[in-house]
């Protein structure tokens, strides 16, 4: 098993405040952080990143030039760079200005002014993401696990594949949306399935109605990973039968335990 610690992380830290920039640095280093880089810009961050790659960056929503989405999209889309892992820190509260970065698996989303414990958690998260730490199963070897990942986004797909994947999951099905993940079910046996709530077509509470009404799989474990903050939406998904749900972004922690709750039952 790769082991890896926060003090080991190499982190860049994308700012343009001068002020700001100082007190990450700080916050960072007072969690052990010592290899930090520091860009103000986009273009500096891409000059920087293909010099030397990090594990982590740490980055403002609004640039000179340009949304920090912008560059999460180049580390997402670029062969080599997509398992860097992307922490925002942000004032904005706004969720429509934040969805994107839920939904495109970032692996923090920070407030300013953060505390300690946000910090601590981000880096954690990053090191669990980074490292393996396979799922001592019962009932299961956790190699043979047939999992179906269902999501309309690519990269939100990569993410939950990798976290899984980490431990030790390796039989892995991809569904765009519902109505894809309704015809692989009807074709193909799994034993868990992940699946977003938002998705175009059929959405997750649709996909969980008509595996717990329709389908032959109808006991599997469903574990849904949203971004929904609507108290009745959730009360509905539960109600139709999700045995967990998880916040998008979720901390791998988090879902080593969940999947080992509803892999032991």
């Amino acid at each position: 098993m790769k082991s890896l610690s926060p003090s080991e992380l190499s982190i860049l830290l994308v700012e343009p405040s001068d002020t700001q920039r100082k007190i990450i640095i700080s916050r960072l280093q007072q969690e052990g952080v010592s290899s930090i880089q520091t860009a103000a810009t986009i273009t500096q961050a891409k000059e920087i990143i293909q010099r030397h790659k990090p594990d982590l960056i740490a980055s403002a929503l609004h640039l000179v030039d340009g949304e920090s989405t912008e560059l999460l999209q180049y580390i997402k889309n670029t062969p080599g760079l997509s398992d860097i892992q992307f922490m925002l820190v942000s004032s904005e509260c706004r969720r429509e200005q934040l969805e994107i970065f839920r939904q495109s698996g970032v692996v923090a989303i920070l407030p300013k002014p953060f505390n300690a414990e946000n910090l601590a958690t981000a880096l954690n998260s990053t090191v669990d993401l980074l490292s393996n730490d396979e799922l001592d199963l019962s009932h299961f070897d956790v190699h043979n696990i047939r999992v179906l990942v269902v999501d309309d986004s690519r990269m939100a797909r990569n993410v939950i594949k990798r976290t899984i994947g980490n431990l030790g999951m390796q039989l892995i099905t991809e569904a765009e949306d519902g109505e894809q993940a309704i015809s692989l079910m009807k074709e193909n046996m799994y034993d868990l399935v992940i699946t977003d709530y938002n998705m175009p077509s059929v959405d997750g509470l649709a996909l969980t109605q008509y595996i717990r009404n329709e389908s032959q799989q109808s006991h599997i474990p469903i574990l849904m990973v949203s971004s929904e903050a609507n108290d009745t939406h959730l009360s509905n998904v539960f109600s139709a039968g999700v045995n967990a749900l998880c916040d998008k972004p979720f901390e791998p922690q988090l879902v080593k335990k969940i999947l080992y709750q509803l892999l032991e039952e």
